[in-house]
Parts: C-alpha cells; structure tokens; sequence
C-alpha cells in the first residue's frame, strides 16, 4: 500500500513537472532586413552642417582606427571593438571612436550597447554635424529595433537638429 502510494505521488509530480512551461530563454533580437549600419553611416554622410568637426589623430590612433575598419569590412567584429577600445585607451575624449564602436556593437547586434554608446558619443560630441547625425540616427534604430515607435521618433527629431545652416550669402 505505501508502495502503490509512494508511485502515484511520483506519477502526479512528473506530469506536473513535464507540463510546467519553459523557463523563458533569453534571445538575440532577429536579423534586420536591412543593413543598419549602412543607414547610420548614410545620416553622416547627408549631414552637410556649416560647421563641422575634425579633430588632428594621433598616428597610433590612426592606425588602430584604420586596423579597426578592416576587421569589421572582414567580418572580425570582436576584433574590431578591441582596436577601438585599445585607440580609445590612447584618445578616451575621442567620440568618434566611440561612435564606431557603436557602430560595431549594432554590427554584432548588441543594440542596447549601440544605443549606450552613440549616446555617451552624442555627449562628448560637437552635437552638429556628421558625427551628431550618426549618433540619433544609431538611436532611431536601435529603438526601432526595440520597438519603441515614441523614443524612435523622438530620436528622428533630435536628428533634424543636427544640422546648422550656414550663413546667406547675397
């Protein structure tokens, strides 16, 4: 009798265990189906403010920076990042390289970590030109990504402000 009660009480625990859901896995947001980094790097390159900023580069710094382009155009990513992490050793005011290093993050779609850098880079940056248009325009996607319709629209105003006309010349 303790036997037939001590299986039916295990029977009863294995069903209930085998109808419990899943834990819930954490999951990598799905592919874009378009290019984002393209989009960001497209918003610098339409930025044609009056003014813009182009700081003088150490040559390690340079060199780092350019080591840092062939790993990502190659599709080394991590490596990358660690060439940009190293020149911002050498140049840490420098958010340019911040803002590549998002860039990269977006490459390897850790979005929240895009986000936080193009933000930090936005704070350290000139808030104008090509580099301040890259910045909202990494943030417009990345709450996009998120799903986020208000904080993306919010982002895409913040864009427009990037750009200062320059002066009438009659």
């Amino acid at each position: 009798m303790h036997r037939l009660r001590f299986c039916a009480i295990a029977a009863v625990t294995l069903v209930a265990a085998c109808s419990q859901p899943a834990p819930p896995q954490a999951t990598r947001p799905s592919k874009p189906a378009y290019d984002i980094v393209a989009q960001i790097r497209a918003a610098g390159e339409r930025e044609k403010s009056a003014i813009e900023v182009a700081p003088l580069r150490d040559p390690g710094v340079q060199g780092l920076e350019k080591a840092a382009q062939a790993d990502e155009q190659a599709g080394r990513y991590p490596d990358a990042d660690a060439k940009l992490v190293q020149a911002l050793k050498l140049a840490p005011e420098a958010p340019e390289l911040i803002q590549d290093r998002a860039e990269v993050a977006v490459r390897m779609q850790d979005f929240p970590t895009a986000e936080k850098l193009a933000r930090q880079s936005f704070e350290m940056g000139p808030k104008s030109g090509s580099l301040c248009a890259r910045n909202w325009q990494t943030i417009y996607e990345m709450r996009m990504q998120a799903n986020d319709q208000g904080q993306a629209m919010a982002a895409r105003a913040e864009l427009g402000k990037c750009h200062i006309a320059g002066p009438n010349r009659f």
